[in-house]
């Protein structure tokens, strides 16, 4: 499973080449967030290899490659304002 620490105030996850990856937005509000994912600061294109599940909750990554490292973001809006988490995403193997 992939493994986390934290450099400075960005956690870090650790993927293995060829596997997946699923990053989560860690936002239960309500009302229900609007959420987007971006990375490296720009919106998050979804293809067959990176998917947004439960509404913008999780990002999931298939057959991770070393391309796919880099800064990931969530933000999640809603009536009463917005959140924002920030990781960086690093690929072995």
């Amino acid at each position: 499973p992939p493994s986390m620490i934290t450099v400075g105030e960005i956690p870090v996850i650790t993927a293995v080449a060829g596997g997946q990856l699923i990053l989560e937005c860690p936002e239960d509000s309500e009302p229900l967030p609007h959420i987007e994912w971006h990375r490296e600061g720009s919106p998050l294109q979804e293809d067959s290899h990176r998917q947004v599940l439960a509404k913008g909750r999780f990002l999931q990554i298939q057959a991770v490659q070393a391309v796919d490292g880099g800064e990931y973001s969530c933000r999640a809006t809603n009536t009463l304002g917005d959140t924002r988490l920030r990781l960086r995403v690093q690929v072995h193997g």
